[in-house]
């Protein structure tokens, strides 16, 4: 039985490559992250880096076989610091590169702690420029089960396809 890649980004779950595609135009903008509701504080460093192959078998039995991306982010206010400039991350990246393969499209998971509180995952979504600031939202990445989660997509792509160009009257959208 063949692994299913399991590395789809979803909506709310952007990929390595694409946060650096979006912040190749800003290299002086501050990168700021948010999670659980607050920006990360101005001193905040990168502190880790690392790419992942992995492989495993889901809750229907079902191989599983992906890429991910961790990006570790401490938490700290160091004095009068600011928020790193988005080009000083791309740097960042870039020298990981001299040592790591990195996989652009892999799945991209964010490790957040302020050094006190556990280390906890976080999915980023879309970047977004406001106010001279790149702002990207981290949410908690859920656990979920891949069988149900792939059923429920058959039923939406089954829905759409119906329900799409279709006259309600066709009987397909009731």
């Amino acid at each position: 039985m063949n692994a299913i890649d399991n590395g789809k980004i979803q909506e709310d779950d952007i990929s390595l490559g694409l946060l650096l595609k979006t912040l190749a135009g800003e290299k002086d903008a501050p990168l700021v992250f948010y999670y659980d509701g607050w920006p990360v504080k101005p001193g905040y460093h990168i502190t880790e880096v690392k790419a992942g192959q992995f492989s495993g078998l889901d809750c229907g039995a079902n191989p599983e076989a992906w890429m991910e991306i961790f990006i570790q982010l401490w938490d700290i206010d160091e004095g009068d610091r600011t928020h790193m400039p988005a080009g000083k991350f791309q740097a960042i990246i870039r020298k990981v590169t001299d040592y790591v393969q990195l996989d652009g499209s892999a799945k991209l998971t964010f490790e957040v702690s302020d050094g006190v509180r556990p280390v906890q995952l976080y999915c980023a979504a879309m970047p977004v420029l406001r106010a001279g600031a790149i702002h990207v939202t981290l949410s908690p990445r859920p656990a979920s089960c891949k069988p149900r989660d792939r059923w429920l997509a058959e039923e939406n792509s089954k829905a759409a396809a119906c329900c799409g160009p279709q006259p309600a009257t066709s009987g397909c959208c009731v």
